[in-house]
């Protein structure tokens, strides 16, 4: 049984498959596969195609907050 380190339960997404392309901010298939609702048969992910999403803190926050 392989190990998956990123986990199970990663949600399709051609942003960040090892087999997209990105030629002139469309994105295609490099196995020519074609995408039904949403989902490829040859989905691989690619943690170095993912991009993180920036998180922002809402709160009035003073420099005596941050010391220790």
């Amino acid at each position: 049984m392989k190990y998956k380190f990123f986990g199970k339960n990663i949600t399709p997404d051609c942003n960040y498959c090892e087999y997209s392309g990105f030629e002139n901010g469309i994105v295609g298939c490099k196995k020519s596969k074609v995408i039904k609702d949403g989902k490829c048969r040859s989905f691989s992910y690619d943690p170095l195609m993912r991009v993180p999403t920036s998180v922002t803190l809402s709160g009035n926050y003073t420099a005596d907050d941050f010391k220790l």
